[in-house]
């Protein structure tokens, strides 16, 4: 049995300002590993999957 749970528009609301926050604390490290001249590449896979989501999230709205 699958069991569906629909988020309230608020919750929807802090789930895109918590991902917000991810992406930029994301872009940061990001800026400190180029920097340093260390690799990166998970971390701007993750910021491809944080934009995936805040679409699906603003689509909800």
């Amino acid at each position: 049995m699958k069991v569906v749970y629909y988020m309230s528009l608020n919750e929807i609301e802090i789930k895109i300002a918590e991902l917000k926050m991810e992406y930029l604390r994301i872009q940061g490290d990001i800026e400190r590993l180029e920097s340093l001249g260390h690799s990166f590449e998970k971390l701007e896979i993750r910021l491809e999957e944080i934009e995936n989501e805040l679409q699906h999230f603003h689509s909800k709205k």
